[in-house]
C-alpha cells in the first residue's frame, strides 16, 4: 500500500483493512494505523510518537475505535486519508468521521467531528498528542489559548503533575535550524509526563483534568477537533532511508549486579504441586510475594499457603501487608500468627488500602511489631500502584531500607507496538525514584502485562463476561511476544538498577507456567496443562547468572530488537529480542572467538514449552567470530541465547 502513487483506495464496511501504511508527507515519513498516525519522523529524528483521538469511559478505559469506509488517496510526498468510526462500549456511542491531509511541504492536518449516539459518561473525548521521551530536557516554547507564549523544557525527570496546562500550541527544534510546532484546536489541552505509567512520552490530551469527570455527555452533543503539525526553517527537501540492518553492541561496563527476581503467589488459590515446584526450582529465584491483607478473613490461610511454597522452592517470602485504620490491632494478632506459623520473611512491604502511597505512621507501627520476628528483614513501602502514585505522594524514605511500585505496559494502549514502547521508560522511572529515596533501595513489585486493579476507576470495575477472559489476563502471558517483553523489561530495570523484581506469579494464566489442571478457558487461553510459557526459559536464562553483573548494552533499533547482556566471570551471556511479525538481521558486536546460539521461535516453541529437559539437550549452533562481530536472523518473534566471552 505505501508503495502506491497516486491511487484512490476504498475499503467499504466488509472489506478488510491494511495492518498498516507507511506515508510520506514532503520530507516527513509516518505510519498510518487504524486511523491514527504513529512514529512521524525526519529522517532518524522522531518527532511525534504518535496522533489519535481517544473515547475514554468513567474508569479510564479505552473504547475503542471501529472503522468503515476508509480512502485513501497515496502519492509519493503527499497523501490523504479518509475514514468513519464509531465508539461503542456499554452506554458509550460516539460516531465520528476523520480526515487526515499530508502535504508536500510536510504539513499535516488530523480533523475529527462527530457526534453522540447516545447519553453517556465519558472522562475524555478527542485528540491525544505524544511527543517522545527523548525530547527529556530539550526546550520548548508553548502558546497559551490566550495567545500568550512561554519558553518551557520537556522534563528530565518525570513530572508528578502536569508541566503545560492552557495549551493551544507547542513547539521545539527537531535539528539545528528547524522547527516543528504543533496546533491543537476544539478544547484546550495540557500535557502530562505519561513516563508516570511507563509510557515513553509526553501526553498532550483534551480537556483539563481540573475540570470535573465523568462527564455526562448528551445525545446529539458535537464535537470537533484538529490538530496541525508544521515544520519551519531550513526544511530539507528530503532524507536519506535508513539501511534496516539493526546493530546490537555489547559494553565492557559494568551497570551493576543483577537484581534479585522473584514471583507472586497465583492468585487462582490451588496450592502448588510438587512437579510445579521442581519447575519453578530452575529459575534460581530469590523470593515469593505474597499479599495478605489484615482484615480479611482468609490472611492467616494465606499466609499458611505462602510459608509452605516458600518453604517448597526454598526461598524467602516478600510479604506485602495491607493495612486498615484498625492496623495496632491487626498487627499485634499478626504477629501472634507469625509466632505459630513461622513463615521465611526477608522483606516486608507496608501498604494502606486508603493510601496511594503509605505514610510514615504505618511504617513505624510495622516496625513496632515486626522488626524483632527477623532482624535482617528488610522493610519497604511505597504504592502497590503505578510509579504516578509514589511520584506524586513521595515514600518517607528516612524509614525505608526499600522504596515500591509496580510496573505494567497497558495503562493506556494494549497493542505490541505500544507494550514495547514502555520497556526504556521502565529505566527512567528508577532513574526518577532514585532522586527522592535517599539511601533506600528501589524495588519493582510487581511487573505484571496487564492492570491488577485500576487505582483511577472511579466506579466499580466492569466484571468479564461469561466465556470471556477475566481483565488481569493477557493470552500474550504464554506467548513469544510475552517472553521478548520480559527479557526487554529484565534489561531496562536491570540497567536502571532495581535492587529486586517481582515478576507476575508462579502458576496459572498469570503465571510463568499453566498448573497441571490446565487453562480454565482454553479457547481463550490455549495453553498445555503443566507446561511452561516462553517467557520461563528468559527467567531460567537470567537466573544462571543471578550472581553475576549486568553489563551496558545498545539496540540502533530497540523498537524492532532489543537485549541484555550479562557476564559472570569470563563468560558473557546476551539475550535477543525480536519484537517483530518479520525475520530481522542482526549484527550483535562485544563477543570474542566462538559464541553457542539457541534460539525459541515458531519451529521449536512447542516442543519447547512441553519438555524442559528435551529443549535444554537440544543441539546448540556454534559460531566461530570475525572478530568481535556475530551476524545473525531473528525469525519473527524468536527469543535467542548467545552465550560467548567478552572481545
Amino acid at each position: 500500500m505505501s508503495k502506491l502513487t497516486r491511487n484512490v483506495c476504498y475499503y467499504g464496511e466488509d472489506a478488510p483493512l491494511p495492518e498498516s501504511v507507511v506515508l510520506h508527507a514532503g520530507p516527513l515519513s509516518m505510519v498510518y494505523e487504524n486511523g491514527e498516525l504513529r512514529d512521524i519522523r525526519l529522517g532518524e529524528h522522531e518527532i511525534l510518537r504518535r496522533v489519535y483521538v481517544a473515547v475514554r469511559d468513567p474508569n479510564w478505559g479505552t473504547v475503542a475505535p471501529q472503522l468503515s469506509n476508509v480512502e485513501m488517496d497515496i502519492h509519493a510526498d503527499s497523501f490523504a486519508v479518509r475514514y468513519e468510526a464509531e465508539n461503542k462500549q456499554g452506554d458509550i456511542d460516539f460516531f465520528w468521521v476523520g480526515a487526515i491531509t499530508g502535504a508536500a511541504d510536510g504539513t499535516i492536518t488530523f480533523k475529527m467531528a462527530g457526534a453522540a449516539r447516545a447519553t453517556f459518561k465519558r472522562n475524555r473525548i478527542g485528540f491525544c498528542i505524544l511527543h517522545p521521551m527523548q525530547l527529556a530536557g530539550r526546550p520548548c516554547t508553548v502558546t497559551h489559548v490566550d495567545g500568550s507564549t512561554a519558553e518551557g523544557v520537556f522534563p528530565g525527570y518525570i513530572a508528578p503533575h502536569q508541566p503545560f496546562k492552557n495549551l493551544r500550541a507547542i513547539a521545539h527544534e527537531v535539528v539545528p535550524g528547524v522547527r516543528a510546532e504543533v496546533l491543537m484546536e476544539g478544547d484546550t489541552f495540557e500535557m502530562e509526563d505519561q513516563r508516570n505509567w511507563t509510557d515513553a512520552s509526553y501526553k498532550t490530551y483534551c480537556t483539563p483534568l481540573e475540570l470535573p469527570f465523568p462527564a455526562t455527555v448528551k445525545k446529539g452533543t458535537k464535537i470537533a477537533q484538529s490538530v496541525t503539525l508544521k515544520l519551519s526553517g531550513a526544511v530539507p527537501a528530503s532524507t536519506g532511508a535508513a539501511d534496516g540492518l539493526i546493530t546490537f553492541e555489547v559494553s565492557s561496563r559494568v551497570t551493576g549486579p543483577v537484581p534479585r527476581i522473584g514471583l507472586g503467589i497465583a492468585s487462582h488459590g490451588r496450592p502448588l504441586s510438587e512437579a510445579e515446584a521442581e519447575a519453578l526450582q530452575r529459575l534460581s529465584l530469590n523470593h515469593l510475594r505474597v499479599d495478605v491483607r489484615l482484615n480479611a478473613p482468609d490472611a492467616a490461610k494465606t499466609l499458611r499457603r505462602a510459608a509452605r511454597e516458600a518453604g517448597m522452592l526454598d526461598i524467602e517470602l516478600e510479604v506485602a501487608l495491607h493495612l486498615t485504620n484498625n492496623a495496632e490491632s491487626e498487627l499485634k494478632a499478626f504477629r501472634a500468627l507469625l509466632d505459630r506459623i513461622m513463615p521465611p520473611v526477608g522483606v516486608w512491604l507496608i501498604f494502606h488500602v486508603d493510601e496511594p502511597s503509605t505514610t510514615e505512621m504505618w511504617v513505624k507501627l510495622a516496625r513496632k511489631y515486626l522488626t524483632d520476628y527477623n532482624v535482617e528483614a528488610q522493610f519497604g513501602a511505597g504504592t502497590d500502584a503505578f510509579f504516578t502514585e509514589l511520584n506524586r505522594d513521595r515514600p518517607p524514605a528516612h524509614v525505608l531500607d526499600l522504596v515500591t511500585y509496580s510496573i505494567n505496559p497497558q495503562v493506556h494502549a494494549s497493542d505490541n507496538a505500544s507494550l514495547v514502547e514502555t520497556l526504556a521508560a521502565q529505566a527512567v522511572t528508577l532513574r526518577s525514584a532514585r532522586q527522592f529515596s535517599g539511601s533506600a533501595k528501589v524495588i519493582v513489585s510487581p511487573v505484571t502485562l496487564k492492570m491488577r486493579f485500576n487505582p483511577a476507576a472511579t466506579g466499580p470495575e466492569p466484571r468479564s463476561g461469561p466465556g470471556e477472559l477475566p481483565p488481569q489476563v493477557d493470552p500474550r502471558q504464554m506467548s513469544l511476544f510475552g517472553a521478548g517483553w520480559t527479557a526487554g523489561s529484565l534489561k531496562y530495570l536491570a540497567e536502571g538498577g532495581a535492587y529486586s523484581v517481582t515478576f507476575y506469579e508462579t502458576t496459572g494464566w498469570r503465571g510463568v507456567m499453566e498448573t497441571e489442571a490446565g487453562s480454565p478457558l482454553p479457547d481463550k487461553f490455549p495453553s498445555r496443562p503443566g507446561a511452561v510459557f516462553p517467557l520461563y526459559y528468559v527467567l531460567a536464562d537470567v537466573g544462571a547468572f543471578a550472581s553475576g553483573a549486568v553489563m551496558a548494552s545498545r539496540s540502533s533499533d530497540p523498537l524492532r530488537v532489543d537485549g541484555l547482556a550479562l557476564r559472570y566471570g569470563k563468560s558473557l551471556r546476551v539475550i535477543l529480542a525480536n519484537y517483530t511479525p518479520e525475520t530481522q538481521r542482526v549484527i550483535v558486536r562485544g563477543l570474542r572467538d566462538t559464541a553457542s546460539i539457541r534460539s525459541l521461535d515458531e519451529t521449536n516453541v512447542e516442543d519447547a514449552v512441553s519438555d524442559f529437559e528435551a529443549y535444554h539437550l537440544q543441539t546448540v549452533k556454534m559460531r566461530r567470530l570475525s572478530g568481535d562481530i556475530l551476524e545473525l536472523d531473528l525469525m519473527p518473534f524468536a527469543v535467542t541465547r548467545i552465550d560467548s566471552e567478552f572481545s
